[in-house]
């Protein structure tokens, strides 16, 4: 299931980058357009409870004059606060669909997927109680059908479900009480997003100004040409023969109906626990974290500032060496992604005297055996020009680019490439270009491996490329694990330009030679 979903995610985000720049995906943007989606929902609310009246007579009359007396204003914001909480709950499940399909799930990112339940939970409860207050048909329909669902329960010494008999049973505190959970949920719900964002450096929270812009002009244009409207008073004297749900937040509300208490609540509790279980079903085999060398550290904090998880800080110097600080990794929360090794500018392959031990490293894959694995790819290499590919575990399989000129190394992330390896290949002669491939644009699976290799390759980040390293025999190809054929078409046109490029010099040396020669 996790393979075909990831595939399907795949195929989507490569269809919507055809309309879109990378970074404005809007599958790439969902945890931000999550965001941005609760912050219009809370200031259209607002504008909406000026004019909202919690009298039980009133509610519906005021919500009407909203819709038809000053539909120009109040009318469009009670229509973008449905259609955005709507939104809100596609964006949510579509993520959580997505961090499953990436197993972004698992292993140290258990407390994000843990602490994104309940958030899901909360924000069904805000949409459903705000479906109360506009008191029409479908608003007794779902009061009706969530008391008589409490009620099986037990939970109330009384039943409550006999409040909604008739008029005389209810009174204006009802709807004071359904304003108040309708606030007060998604305040705690924002606690908890504080709380979901913890384990995360640098958070994405604000999606792309030009999506945003978009998506906002889109939904007012949806709210001015589909208004959102009541379904006719509520009338408790009859029950509604048939009301016309919001399948965004009322798909279970037919169950709830239909089928017995005890069956639904057990399901529902049956459903909540295996959500919060999936982390550790089954369990997962993870690899060993990073591990720290302080005999070749300098404390230069480079990877506490690339980690993207938060699982490295720095603490005061353990070996009496003249530094000051030395990185500590939090077994807990490394997800052995490599960035930190990419990082440390002890990550040197010209090193040969010595053993190649970074200050930091990976034990499954260590700089070392990465070193091994260029050799290895480079001697296989015939014919020119010839290129070294390196590519993450999550993108493009890289075992049938394989050739007489084009070599691959295998790596967990793009961002664990140290700069000085391209650099080594080129100096070497191991190679007359080098290609970085990995996830698609702006979908890194470790979030900032992309981000970090080409900053670190613009020379715009330590550790930085070297100079002398010529860009043209460089190139990138960022192209997802479904980018197969564009990747083959990048590396196709790489090589005639290194081609070019050794035909211009090689027509270039014996010019010099001659002119050396005259002199």
């Amino acid at each position: 299931m996790k393979q075909l979903l990831r595939r399907a995610f795949a195929a989507a985000e490569d269809l919507l980058g055809r309309a879109f720049p990378p970074a404005w995906n809007p599958l790439l943007n969902l945890g931000a357009l999550g965001f941005f989606f609760l912050w219009i929902v809370v200031v259209s609310g607002v504008y909406v409870y000026i004019f909202f009246d919690t009298g039980i007579l009133q509610a519906y009359a005021s919500v009407e004059y909203m819709t038809n007396d000053q539909w120009y204003a109040a009318g469009v914001m009670r229509s973008l606060h449905r259609y955005t909480s709507d939104g809100l709950v596609v964006v949510m499940l579509l993520h959580m669909a997505r961090e499953f399909a990436l197993e972004r799930y698992r292993g140290a990112r258990w407390f994000s997927w843990v602490t994104g339940v309940p958030v899901m939970v909360l924000m069904y409860v805000a949409g459903i109680t705000g479906y109360w207050l506009v008191w029409d048909e479908l608003a007794f329909y779902v009061a009706l059908v969530t008391t008589k669902w409490f009620d099986a329960a037990g939970i109330f010494g009384e039943p409550i479900a006999r409040n909604f008999l008739s008029v005389e049973h209810l009174n204006d505190r009802f709807f004071t009480l359904m304003v108040f959970l309708h606030i007060a949920v998604p305040l705690i719900a924002l606690i908890l997003l504080w709380v979901h964002l913890q384990r995360i450096t640098r958070p994405r929270i604000n999606p792309p100004r030009g999506l945003a812009a978009g998506v906002l002009a889109s939904l007012l244009v949806l709210s001015l040409v589909h208004p959102a409207t009541s379904q006719g008073p509520a009338d408790l004297t009859r029950v509604p023969a048939e009301v016309g749900l919001d399948w965004f937040y009322l798909p279970l509300y037919p169950f709830f109906d239909r089928l017995p208490g005890p069956l639904t609540w057990t399901a529902s509790f049956v459903l909540l626990f295996l959500f919060l279980s999936i982390p550790w079903l089954p369990p997962m085999r993870r690899r060993r974290p990073a591990r720290v060398d302080p005999a070749n550290c300098n404390g230069c904090a480079r990877c506490f500032a690339d980690c993207p998880y938060n699982a490295i800080t720095m603490v005061p110097r353990t070996d009496g060496r003249p530094f000051e600080r030395e990185p500590l990794v939090d077994p807990s929360l490394c997800v052995s992604c490599g960035i930190c090794a990419g990082a440390c500018p002890t990550s040197m392959p010209f090193r040969r005297r010595a053993e190649l031990s970074p200050g930091i490293d990976l034990p499954d894959l260590p700089i070392a055996l990465v070193r091994e694995r260029v050799h290895e790819a480079a001697a296989r290499l015939s014919g020119r020009p010839r290129v070294l590919v390196f590519g993450c575990e999550p993108g493009v399989p890289l075992d049938r680019l394989d050739g007489p000129a084009v070599g691959t190394v295998s790596l967990t992330c793009a961002g664990q490439l140290p700069p000085a390896f391209v650099d080594y290949v080129l100096a070497r002669g191991l190679a007359e270009g080098v290609l970085i491939t990995g996830c698609a644009e702006n979908g890194c699976l470790h979030r900032f491996g992309i981000d970090w290799t080409k900053a670190r390759l613009a020379r715009e980040r330590d550790p930085r490329l070297r100079a002398r390293v010529p860009d043209e025999r460089v190139r990138t190809a960022f192209v997802g694990v479904l980018g197969r054929a564009r990747l083959e078409r990048e590396l196709a046109a790489f090589r005639e330009e290194l081609a070019r490029l050794e035909a211009r010099e090689s027509v270039r040396a014996p010019a010099a030679r001659v002119e050396v020669a005259h002199e």
